[in-house]
Order: structure tokens, then C-alpha cells, then sequence
């Protein structure tokens, strides 16, 4: 279902079909991304493990799948003021695998 505003609603999948967390975005990508975040960060990208991440559209039977891992790294030189702050980032990446829908899963 798409909000007035564009975006959409994703919940995140676990194994055993609980859904724990909601994220929105305009693209299931997008969604993907921020859930990526939320893995535990590796020291470099080479080193992230990666993780499937399923996401079920709000009001539809589909179920995104991405894999997904994440890293932390130094913030740009040319980062925004709140940020100089911070000693590190977490960055973070996702590939989609395909769609299933929840009657395959």
C-alpha cells in the first residue's frame, strides 16, 4: 500500500515468520537499506558478514528479498556539522535475491 507521501511499508521478516520491525521507503531497496544498518558492523566491508533480510510489503503477499551487510568506516571530509562528532559511520549494502510471495515461503 502506498502512503500519501509516496512511500511504502516493509516489515521485516524473521525466520520463524515473526515480523519485528517496520521500515518505509519509496523502493523496497531503499527499506532494504535501512534494515542493513541494523546488522552488527564489520571493521571493513570485506569483512561483513552477510545476512538475508526479507521484507513483506504492507497489504501485499510479497516478500523482497535482499542480502544485506553492513560496515563502519571514517565520515567523509565533506560531512555535515552533527557529524563531525561521530569516530565512525555505519555503512551499509544489499542485493536483491528475488520476490517470493508468502504462500512459497
Amino acid at each position: 500500500m502506498v502512503r500519501d507521501d509516496g512511500k511504502r511499508n516493509f516489515a521485516l521478516r524473521e525466520q520463524e515468520g515473526s515480523e519485528t520491525s517496520v521500515f518505509s521507503g519509496n523502493t523496497p531497496r531503499q527499506a532494504a537499506l535501512k534494515a542493513a544498518r541494523r546488522i552488527e558492523p564489520a571493521d571493513s566491508e570485506d569483512d561483513a558478514d552477510r545476512r538475508t533480510l526479507r521484507l513483506r510489503e504492507k497489504g501485499t503477499d510479497k516478500v523482497h528479498v535482499y542480502e544485506g551487510w553492513a560496515w563502519e568506516e571514517e565520515p567523509p571530509e565533506n560531512s555535515p556539522d552533527w557529524l563531525e562528532d561521530q569516530d565512525t559511520i555505519t555503512e551499509a549494502n544489499v542485493s536483491k535475491q528475488g520476490i517470493k510471495h508468502l504462500d512459497e515461503e
